[in-house]
């Protein structure tokens, strides 16, 4: 009997101990240390990507932003955010793609929409859009409609726009696509790309010193 308890009462010590060491190895030490190395070696990505200006965060390099005036570059349209998602200036309820076939009515309508807009707005004195010019990104949401990025041939399809209503010319918001186009990861996986955000605080910066 006396052994029996001994013995229990040993397991229980040698678990407890052990249920110690681990939570401070695993739930302490490890997070300390990962934590860390994170904010030494990848300080801006470890703290969202973020994105400042003027002082202050304005979003992140990596989630597209909604609502922006049409004297700005234009994101992917967001149709898979649903009803109840109030995704602007990131108060997300919910992410995902619409989930609709290529031959769904509602789809085919919503893009034919879209194109209609994008054509529409982007339209100006000495420069019009053609239906064919409009790229697919300009007109279809991405899986989880946060998608930063646009490709390189929306933006340029937006130029003439943007220069117009900021009073700039052409070929200096042109440069300013052209500096903020990136290429494709490790020079052939996907398209060349444009970050929407980041190119519009330059395209600020620009008109503010214009």
């Amino acid at each position: 009997m006396n052994n029996s308890v001994t013995n229990t009462t040993r397991l229980l010590g040698a678990g407890l101990r052990a249920l110690l060491v681990l939570t401070l190895v695993t739930g302490v030490i490890y997070p300390l240390v990962v934590t860390g190395l994170a904010q030494t070696l990848f300080h801006h990505k470890a703290n969202g990507s973020e994105i400042a200006y003027d002082g202050k965060v304005v979003g992140s390099s990596l989630i597209g932003q909604q609502g922006y005036s049409l004297d700005y570059f234009q994101s992917r349209p967001a149709n898979g955010l649903g009803t109840n998602s109030t995704n602007t200036r990131y108060k997300l309820i919910l992410s995902g793609a619409t989930n609709l076939s290529a031959d769904n009515k509602k789809l085919i309508a919503s893009v034919e929409q879209e194109k209609a807009k994008v054509v529409k707005d982007n339209s100006v004195p000495g420069y019009t859009v053609e239906p064919s010019q409009v790229p697919a990104d300009a007109v279809t949401s991405s899986g989880s409609g946060l998608d930063p990025d646009i490709s390189q041939a929306y933006a340029e399809l937006q130029v003439h726009r943007v220069a117009a209503r900021n009073h700039l010319p052409v070929s200096a918001v042109e440069k300013l696509v052209k500096d903020h186009t990136d290429g494709r990861t490790l020079g052939f996986v996907g398209e060349p790309r444009v970050n929407v955000l980041e190119l519009n605080i330059a395209l600020r910066a620009l008109a503010a010193r214009s």
